[in-house]
C-alpha cells in the first residue's frame, strides 16, 4: 500500500492566467468570486448556470461557453476546477489535467484530485488557508471551524503574533454600535485590541472595556478634567495629546462616529494638529435598538422612508435645527434620538402641525442591553407615558404606523 502523504501548501499567483470552470452550480458559484478576485482569466464551461453565475459572465468577470466538456478544454489552462454533474465528464477531464500537468481540483472526488481547495479566510491583508493533512476522511467542517477561529481571533486581536503586535498609529473614531458589545464591528474590535489608550463615552459598550490587557489606558470622556476647556475641546485636546506620545488612540462611541457623536468635530481637530485619523462606522442606534425591539423603521406597505432626528433641543428653542412642521406632514417612521425629556413637547408640535394624535408611539430604553425595556403610547399619551413608566435615557423614540407592528407571525 502506498504511503498517503500531506498535500504541500502553496499560494497560486492566477493574474492574467487562464483558469477553466467545468460547471456552473453551486461549487463554482462559491468558488468564482475568489478566483476572479485573484485577477485569473477565467473560462467557464456548461451548459447552464446558476443565476449568481450567469450574472459574473453578463458583467464580463468571467467568459461562459454554453456546452459540456470536451476533451482539449484544459491544454492552455493552468489551473482547473471540475465541478460538473457528470462523474464521466468528470473523470475525462480530469485524465486530461493529468496529461497536461494543470493542477486539478475535483468538487466530486477529492482522491482523483491534484489539488485540494483549502478553507479560506481573510483578515487585514493577511490569507489563512486550512488544509487536512488527508485526503480520506476529510471533514470540511473541522476544517472550516478551524479557519474561522482563526480569522476571527485575527479580527478580534485575540490572536496575535508575539512581538508583533500591529498598531494602527494616530486616532481611529469607532462606532461602537448601540450597547450589545456584540454589535461593534469587527475592524471596531480589532483596533480597540490594538489600541494604547481608549477615551470612551458612557454610551459606549461598556463590557468591550473588561476585555483590554491591562497596560491600556481606558479614559472616561466625561471624566476629562475640563478646566478653561469646553468638554468637546477638552477631548479633543486629549486625542491630539497622548496621539503626539506615539500611542495608538481608540476614541470609543456609541453607535456610529458621525450620528450625532461629534465625530467630525474630532476628525476637524486631529486633521489641524497633523494627526492621522481612521473612521470606523458603527451600527447607529436609530436602526438597530428598533429592531431589537422588534419594530422595522420601514416596511412595505406602511412607510417607505424614516427620519432621524436629534432631540436634545426643544421644537420651540431658537437653537432648533429641525423643521418640525415639515416633518408632521411626512408619512413615513419619525426615530427621535437623545429626546426623552422633550418628547412631550415634541409630541404638542407635531401634532400641532397635523400629525394624527393617535400615531403609535414606541420608547426603547437601553436597547440591545439586558436591561432593554419598550413602553408603548401615542403622541396624545407619550409625555403621561414617559412620567408613569420613568422612562430614562438612553432611549429611542419611533413615531408611526411601524411601532404598532410586531414580528411576531400573522394569524
Amino acid at each position: 500500500m502506498a504511503t498517503a502523504h500531506p498535500a504541500y501548501p502553496v499560494g497560486l499567483r492566477l493574474t492574467g492566467r487562464r483558469v477553466v470552470v467545468l460547471g456552473g452550480g453551486q461549487v463554482a458559484q462559491r468558488r468564482l468570486p475568489a478566483l476572479i478576485a485573484a485577477g485569473a482569466d477565467l473560462l467557464l464551461v456548461s451548459p447552464e448556470a446558476t443565476p449568481s453565475v450567469e450574472a459574473m459572465a453578463d458583467m464580463g468577470e468571467i467568459t461562459w461557453e454554453r456546452r459540456a466538456y470536451a476533451d482539449g478544454d484544459l491544454a492552455d489552462a493552468w489551473y482547473a476546477l471540475i465541478a460538473t454533474s457528470d462523474p464521466a465528464a468528470n473523470a475525462a477531464a480530469s485524465a486530461e489535467a493529468e496529461r497536461h500537468r494543470v493542477w486539478c481540483v475535483r468538487s466530486d472526488d477529492a482522491d482523483a484530485a491534484t489539488a485540494w481547495t483549502p478553507a479560506t479566510g481573510h483578515s487585514e491583508g493577511v490569507t489563512v488557508a486550512v488544509l487536512t493533512t488527508e485526503a480520506k476522511g476529510r471533514d470540511p467542517r473541522h476544517t472550516a471551524a478551524i479557519r474561522d477561529a482563526v480569522v476571527e481571533g485575527l479580527r478580534d486581536g485575540t490572536l496575535v503574533a508575539p512581538h508583533h503586535r500591529t498598531r494602527t498609529p494616530g486616532v481611529a473614531l469607532v462606532g461602537g454600535g448601540p450597547g450589545d458589545p456584540d454589535l461593534i464591528t469587527v475592524r471596531g474590535r480589532r483596533l480597540l485590541a490594538e489600541a494604547d489608550v481608549v477615551i470612551a463615552d458612557r454610551l459606549g459598550p461598556r463590557d468591550l472595556l473588561d476585555e483590554l490587557p491591562p497596560h491600556v489606558e481606558v479614559i472616561d470622556a466625561a471624566k476629562i478634567p475640563y478646566g478653561r476647556f469646553m468638554a468637546q475641546e477638552a477631548i479633543n485636546n486629549a486625542l491630539i495629546e497622548h496621539a503626539k506620545q506615539g500611542k495608538a488612540v481608540v476614541r470609543l462611541k456609541g453607535g456610529d462616529p458621525f450620528v450625532f457623536g461629534r465625530g467630525m468635530e474630532e476628525a476637524h481637530a486631529l486633521a489641524e494638529a497633523g494627526i492621522p485619523c481612521t473612521v470606523v462606522p458603527g451600527i447607529s442606534s436609530s436602526i438597530s435598538v428598533p429592531g431589537a425591539a422588534g419594530i422595522p423603521v420601514t416596511h412595505r406597505g406602511v412607510a417607505h422612508e424614516f427620519t432621524v432626528v436629534s432631540g436634545h433641543v426643544a421644537p420651540d428653542d431658537e437653537r432648533s435645527l429641525v423643521d418640525w412642521a415639515a416633518l408632521a406632514k411626512l408619512r413615513g417612521t419619525l426615530v427621535i434620538l437623545m429626546g426623552v425629556d422633550k418628547i412631550g413637547r415634541i409630541a404638542e408640535t407635531l401634532t400641532a402641525h397635523g400629525k394624527p394624535q393617535d400615531t403609535p408611539v414606541a420608547l426603547i430604553q437601553e436597547g440591545t442591553t439586558a436591561a432593554q425595556r419598550r413602553v408603548d403610547a401615542t403622541l396624545a399619551t407619550v409625555a403621561d407615558a414617559v412620567r408613569t413608566h420613568e422612562v430614562r435615557p438612553p432611549a429611542v423614540i419611533v413615531i408611526g404606523e411601524v411601532a404598532a407592528l410586531t414580528s411576531a407571525p400573522p394569524a
